[in-house]
């Protein structure tokens, strides 16, 4: 085997990472094993286990890298200074991303497996789903504050149905290969807290 330069040894954990991620959100965190992402890379398991030790360790920093690339672009959107609905579009654009990559979302798709998930992954898995609750429910509250939005019940209780909603878009689009379905779903979810 061809010696590796540094900067090849850097690289591969994010190779791995790049990899197992389009695997579970393709095929679910039990639908592929250290085997598969070994003999796609071209690598040994033993190469893998150097970088994640095991399968838990890598769903970890799939999830801890997946939740600070989501928290990026909340921040971005934040940084825009547009109204709160114009948020809550970019939030859901956010998801139409991925699905339209044909992809669901990570976290989404880790929860249909949360039952079988290392500990420490479960905690991430809801880790990600609050972070994001939280910051739509600051939204929210916003949009309520300036007239932009309505909604009755909390905020919180709000953001849950908003994430809850666009998680159960995108499964339901999937099947259907169909991100207009997707779409339409995402918008009536959206008008039903929209200033009426």
């Amino acid at each position: 085997m061809a010696r590796r330069t540094r900067g090849a040894e850097t690289d591969t954990p994010s190779a791995i990472l790049d990899l197992a991620e389009r695997l579970v959100q393709v095929r679910g965190f039990n639908g592929f094993s250290y085997g598969d992402v070994a003999s796609e890379l071209g690598v040994t398991t033993a190469a893998l286990h150097y970088h994640f030790a095991g399968k838990a360790e890598l769903g970890a920093a799939l999830i801890a890298r997946y939740a600070a690339r989501f928290g990026d672009a909340l921040a971005e959107i934040e940084a825009g200074g547009d109204d709160p609905p114009t948020k809550l579009e970019a939030y859901a654009g956010l998801y139409l991303d991925v699905l339209s990559d044909q992809r669901m979302c990570l976290c989404g798709m880790l929860a249909a497996d949360y039952q079988t998930l290392p500990k420490q992954m479960r905690d991430a898995v809801v880790s990600f789903f609050d972070e994001n609750e939280v910051w739509l429910a600051r939204v929210l509250e916003q949009g309520k504050a300036d007239g932009t939005l309505h909604f009755t019940g909390s905020a919180t209780e709000a953001a849950q149905m908003i994430v809850g909603g666009l998680e159960g878009a995108m499964l339901v689009a999937r099947p259907y290969g169909d991100t207009e379905r997707f779409q339409t779903a995402a918008h009536r979810l959206l008008a039903s807290v929209a200033h009426p």
